[in-house]
């Protein structure tokens, strides 16, 4: 032990850093979106009306009025159509719970006709377990539905209960008016009064993490988008009722790495060949086929190397993130994996970890066992 202690210290004291660095940097980040949000708020609206303050300054217009023109139509266009989908998903979503114990009913009742025609049929089973096997259905069902009601609703509350976010998102877009405006003289400020080593991190960054952030939300909104076309027109052609609702959970589900569209459709295919509703089931589980062969044909062609990490990395620093630092964390994970990502293929990481001592020292024989 003592002889692997002395191999491995310096490589685990450097990991250990490392790891400390970025639960430091994340905690720090965590800290600064609940006191900030605004803030950050503003840096994201700021992205999207600044190109076109940008082009309406550059054919002679003064910025101030370019960036209220730009603003005007953020507000207009974006907060519009986001009001949009949110009154209709709510209502269609509150439809659907108020429906849930219809078809719990349905789906219990179903389960014990099957237990009976089985039990008639073969004869085999005693009375008691028969008993149990409906109870057990029966608190299933009813265990399903509250989860699914809690589940929709607490997604509506979100939605409903949303002063404090209405309160920073006005407040981001004034703070994005102004920086708009503004942005120019706190490019010099930065420029005059930064420290060439932090001159130096920032352009790694936006070299390497800026533009693999952008290219990788760029991907994801375009296989969401596509996943919500396809599935939406599917559901409206096969007249299914919340077609919205559920296309819009579907392209929610599909941007989980792991998960998907599948986490919703397979459990609603179930259902329905439990009900008895085979039609819609044997569409619906087309729909889910079609979604899927489109996502892995487009997937390739759209993503291409914007994050270049595994499904189950991504997945499991998310769930790590969201448990350690909340909501800030999931919206930071994707910019440390590809900041990690970065440091690797630049050489950074093979500097900073010390290896062990001879454990790959080249030309060695090869390892043949005690």
């Amino acid at each position: 032990m003592i002889s692997f202690y002395k191999r491995y210290w310096r490589t685990a004291f450097d990991i250990a850093l490392i790891v400390l660095t970025v639960y430091l940097f994340m905690l720090i980040f965590s800290y600064l979106y609940r006191i900030a949000t605004p803030i950050f708020l503003a840096l994201v609206i700021y992205a999207m009306i600044e190109p076109l303050a940008r082009v309406l300054h550059r054919r002679g217009m003064r910025k101030s009025i370019a960036s209220a023109i730009s603003t005007l139509l953020f507000v207009l266009i974006i907060l519009g159509a986001l009001a949009g989908v949110v009154v209709i998903f709510t209502s269609q979503i509150m439809n659907l719970v108020s429906r849930i114990n219809d078809y719990q009913a349905v789906f219990q009742a179903e389960i014990i006709n099957r237990l009976s025609e089985l039990n008639a049929q073969f004869q085999t089973l005693p009375p008691d377990v028969i008993a149990k096997a409906k109870d057990y259905a029966g608190q299933f069902a009813g265990k399903v539905s509250q989860f699914l009601v809690h589940l929709l609703s607490g997604m509506v509350n979100s939605l409903t209960s949303f002063s404090t976010f209405m309160f920073n998102f006005v407040v981001g877009i004034v703070l994005a008016y102004f920086l708009s405006i503004e942005i120019e003289s706190w490019k010099k400020l930065a420029q005059d009064k930064t420290p060439n080593t932090f001159k130096n991190a920032y352009y790694f960054l936006k070299e390497n993490v800026v533009k693999g952030i952008t290219s990788y939300i760029k991907a994801q909104l375009k296989l969401i988008s596509l996943t919500f076309i396809v599935v939406f027109v599917s559901l409206l052609v096969l007249n299914v009722n919340n077609a919205f609702s559920v296309s819009l959970l579907s392209a929610v589900f599909d941007v989980l790495p792991l998960l998907g569209v599948s986490t919703l459709f397979i459990p609603w295919i179930i259902y329905l060949f439990i009900v008895g509703n085979t039609t819609l089931a044997i569409w619906l589980s087309a729909v889910l086929l079609v979604v899927i062969l489109v996502r892995q044909i487009m997937e390739p062609k759209i993503t291409g190397e914007s994050l270049g990490v595994s499904a189950f990395t991504t997945l499991a620093f998310m769930i790590i993130s969201l448990s350690l630092f909340g909501v800030a964390g999931v919206i930071l994970s994707p910019v440390l994996i590809i900041l990690i990502k970065a440091l690797y293929n630049q050489g950074y990481l093979q500097r900073w970890i010390r290896k062990p001592e001879d454990e790959y020292t080249e030309g060695s024989p090869p390892y043949t066992g005690p």
